[in-house]
């Protein structure tokens, strides 16, 4: 797995490669420092593998299974104003028809009644939960539901009861899962109460209000809240859900920063498929925008390379110079602007956005919009300087 891991930031982008499925073709660039020319890079395919060789070696990318480079298609193209830097080439491919795969990884599609699972914190990877059985898993209504409610009721909103589970329920929000104590939770979770929203106790719309915030007790990772004495509300970027099977220890930890990555890459996806979006509002659990996303692709096949890492000093004619086989991960194409950018342009985006009611809010609590603002950057950071940026937006991609 570690394999698939982009560096956070490299010093340069030696080869970097976006297919797109559905179009069935894609975009290699290599750095001049690489190759100097078009004629130093030759591209050939194997079964679900891409060849670059250039004279720094043989780059070897393990691509998805079904997908196949169309041998003799990679041609040179203008790489616009960054030609003194950069190669450019296009290429085909040709993609066999699989369904399983483009379904989303996400915890809220995984979870079944009647099923057992155990809950684990992801930082340390303590079993939280024991052997819970859900007879039911529900969906809540939509994340901005009651602002629905609150243009359509001349009235206060009749719907103003929170929606919480009965023993044995499993409720799933855009980012979160709501559920009633065990037993355990006395052992393995700690609460604080906390102030949120004291930064807007002036504005009577937005009082101050205080949560009850659940964390792990053997490593203090923040998990959710306690939004009633018997419930539970744990963020799906803070637990490991795993089927309760004999005495199987769950998969090691992995790494924070992919976990979180690949956690929220998979509910983007699942949200945009269900609700027919690609606007979202990353916000803190007081309503502030944090970061603006816009999701344009959700069929790329990425890979990006540092140029450190391409070949190596050894001569070309050694028959081992070949650097480690790199896999291609399947990932969302961003565009984001961060809202604490002081930009002009930037700044105008945030207000048009607020405006104009863009973005479907995906809830997170404070600490890990941060995370996800700093995982978003190290992308954007590994890609070729002609690919960072978009209009006035960043572009960063988050692998499924």
């Amino acid at each position: 797995m570690a394999d698939s891991e982009m560096p956070a930031k490299p010093h340069g982008v030696g080869v970097f490669i976006e297919l797109r499925k559905r179009l069935q073709s894609g975009l290699l660039i290599v750095g001049k420092d690489v190759a100097r020319s078009p004629a130093d890079v030759v591209v050939t395919g194997g079964d679900s593998s891409l060849h670059i060789r250039t004279p720094r070696g043989q780059l070897s990318l393990t691509l998805p299974e079904g997908v196949t480079f169309e041998q003799g298609s990679c041609i040179p193209t203008h790489a616009g104003e960054s030609c003194g830097e950069e190669l450019h080439f296009r290429l085909r491919i040709t993609v066999a028809q699989r369904t399983d795969e483009e379904a989303s990884d996400s915890v809220m599609e995984r979870l079944r009644a009647n099923e057992t699972y155990c809950f684990l914190c992801q930082g340390c990877m303590t079993r939280l939960l024991e052997d819970r059985v859900f007879k039911r898993v529900l969906p809540l209504p939509n994340g901005n539901w009651n602002a629905i409610v609150d243009d359509w009721c001349c009235h206060p909103d009749p719907f103003a009861k929170k929606l919480l589970p009965r023993a044995g329920d499993c409720l799933l929000g855009d980012t979160f899962l709501l559920l009633a104590r065990d037993g355990n939770c006395a052992q393995t979770l700690t609460e604080e109460v906390s102030p949120v929203g004291s930064d807007d106790s002036q504005d009577p719309k937005k009082p101050c209000r205080r949560l009850t915030l659940v964390s792990c007790k053997s490593c203090s990772s923040e998990l959710g809240e306690a939004v009633a004495p018997e419930n539970l509300k744990l963020y799906i970027t803070q637990v490991v859900v795993e089927p309760a099977v004999g005495d199987r220890k769950p998969e090691a930890s992995l790494n924070r920063s992919l976990f979180l990555e690949r956690a929220i890459a998979a509910r983007l996806l699942g949200l945009s498929n269900s609700l027919s979006t690609f606007h979202f509002s990353v916000q803190t659990p007081d309503e502030k925008a944090f970061l603006l996303l816009w999701l344009l692709n959700s069929d790329s096949i990425v890979a990006s390379v540092p140029e450190r890492c391409v070949g190596g000093e050894r001569s070309i004619s050694s028959p081992a110079l070949h650097s480690p086989s790199t896999r291609a991960a399947r990932a969302l194409k961003l565009l984001y602007t961060a809202c604490s950018d002081t930009g002009i342009q930037q700044r105008d985006i945030v207000t048009s956005w607020e405006v104009n009611a863009i973005g479907h809010p995906v809830v997170l609590p404070l600490k890990v919009c941060e995370e996800l603002l700093q995982v978003i950057d190290d992308s954007n950071s590994a890609l070729p300087v002609s690919t960072r940026c978009m209009r006035s937006y960043k572009v960063a991609y988050l692998r499924l």
